[in-house]
């Protein structure tokens, strides 16, 4: 006789109202982000005046307490797990800005790099576990992969969001375009294909990072340069309301899989 039994992750399953969260948190990235280490410590002015250093730190900190309290967690808990994305994004936010901009990495290599270091995290995580899929997020040897993952993925989009709506001229809203068409398409190949559904997962949640990203400097940045200059604190406060919100309102269960049938 044989039964299968139900093995619970400790992230979100992967629901409509899991991406429109997680595009919300990216967004609330940027501009948050944006609002310590520009508004605050004024590093736009002044790239070398350690700005963007100390956001980084202010943010690591952050997040490595919001991992560690989802490690330690028995089980999936919606408000941590929320937490860690959203100090994600705004460490990869800082981050990306001390590369590109205090480093003078430029957004070209950063994003060369980063997108270098997503794709060696996967591989090192699928060689090491053999699995990627997210519903195996369930041991804290996979949650340390998974927020590794993570942080290169957040700080990848922040660097292709910049590259996109400035190096190559098409502007924040142009940005949004493009990423929102890149989204359309990947939703296009999972309802109507059988391309693989992880791969799919990271195509998509590497790429919600850059959408957030631009529709964040759209908000936030100087009419001159295409934004719409509303206040970095204000439209960061009224996102987090939102998040809040959507957490309340919609769904919240973990994802499951189901184990090796055992004899």
């Amino acid at each position: 006789m044989q039964h299968d039994d139900e093995i619970h992750s400790k992230v979100p399953a992967v629901t409509l109202g899991f991406w429109v969260i997680k595009i919300l948190a990216t967004t609330l990235g940027e501009t948050g982000g944006d609002a310590i280490t520009m508004s605050w410590l004024h590093a736009d002015v002044d790239p070398h005046n350690g700005g963007y250093l100390i956001g980084t730190g202010i943010f690591l900190a952050i997040f490595a307490a919001a991992v560690l309290s989802q490690i330690l967690a028995y089980e999936f808990n919606r408000w941590s797990y929320w937490l860690a994305i959203i100090a994600s994004t705004t460490v990869g936010t800082a981050m990306a800005d001390l590369f590109d901009r205090s480093l003078g990495i430029g957004y070209a290599g950063g994003s060369s790099i980063l997108l270098a270091c997503v794709l060696g995290s996967l591989a090192v995580w699928y060689v090491t576990l053999g699995s990627i899929n997210v519903q195996t997020v369930a041991t804290p040897k996979v949650e340390l992969f998974y927020w590794i993952t993570i942080t290169f993925s957040q700080t990848l989009g922040t660097a292709l969001g910049d590259w996109a709506a400035d190096d190559t001229g098409l502007g924040y809203d142009g940005g949004v375009l493009v990423f929102s068409a890149g989204l359309v398409a990947l939703a296009g190949l999972y309802y109507w294909t059988n391309i693989s559904r992880v791969f799919l997962f990271w195509a998509a949640f590497i790429l919600t990072r850059p959408l957030g990203a631009t529709v964040g400097d759209f908000l936030d940045k100087p009419t001159s340069d295409g934004g719409l200059a509303l206040s970095r604190p204000l439209a960061s406060s009224a996102i987090l309301a939102a998040i809040v919100v959507l957490i309340f309102l919609l769904p919240q269960r973990a994802g499951q899989r189901r184990a090796a049938p055992c004899p």
